[in-house]
């Protein structure tokens, strides 16, 4: 490619995003189907390394550039955000690993592919930001706070469903958690779409 190389910032938060979708995509591959658990949580870790090091790339620029794209706290603030998504992906694989689950469950399958689909959100709309096209970011932050109202309402079928059914406390305590953490995710991807919002409000 020709022309002008990428602003450091945003080509940083980009590879943070596609890192993103390609873990979301690889979380909803394999909770599908549960086969190596072990395997799955080595793998979420080498994605969330990745992101700690375009984190850690950011913060290095951000100390060594005088002049940034956007302001240097939304560049931060947004950095910060896109590790949490992450963070949460990875800490529910891990716990997957440490709690020995190894049946597939519908609900988790369900919360797996509204992380995908909110990884592909985030994935455009840091893209839109790179371009400086921030008015078209919109579509994509409103589609984030659907996609988080859609974690709301399937924690509460989680929960209620986990109540009814399950008598066994200790299956009970595990998968709470996981399902709380799942939609904890979805708020982390909800909040990169207000930190978004945010920037297009000061930018635009």
């Amino acid at each position: 490619m020709r022309g002008k190389k990428k602003d450091i910032f945003f080509q940083t938060l980009e590879n943070m995003a596609d890192t993103i979708v390609h873990s979301a995509d690889y979380f909803a591959q394999q909770v599908s189907e549960f086969k190596d658990v072990d395997q799955f949580a080595k793998k979420m870790k080498e994605f969330e390394s990745t992101c700690d090091s375009y984190t850690h790339t950011i913060i290095v620029e951000l100390n060594k550039t005088f002049i940034t794209p956007i302001e240097r706290d939304d560049i931060m603030n947004l950095t910060t955000t896109l590790d949490d998504v992450m963070d949460g992906l990875e800490a529910t694989t891990s716990r997957f690993f440490m709690y020995h689950l190894s049946e597939p469950d519908e609900h988790i399958v369900h919360f797996a592919e509204i992380l995908r689909n909110s990884a592909y959100e985030i994935q455009k709309a840091i893209h839109l930001l790179s371009q400086k096209k921030l008015l078209a970011i919109r579509e994509h932050t409103i589609r984030l706070n659907d996609l988080e109202n859609q974690g709301d309402e399937l924690l509460r079928i989680c929960i209620n469903e986990l109540f009814a059914k399950v008598t066994d406390p200790i299956v009970l305590i595990k998968k709470k958690e996981i399902y709380e953490r799942l939609e904890t995710t979805t708020d982390a991807c909800e909040h990169v779409a207000n930190m978004l919002e945010s920037i297009i409000m000061r930018n635009s």
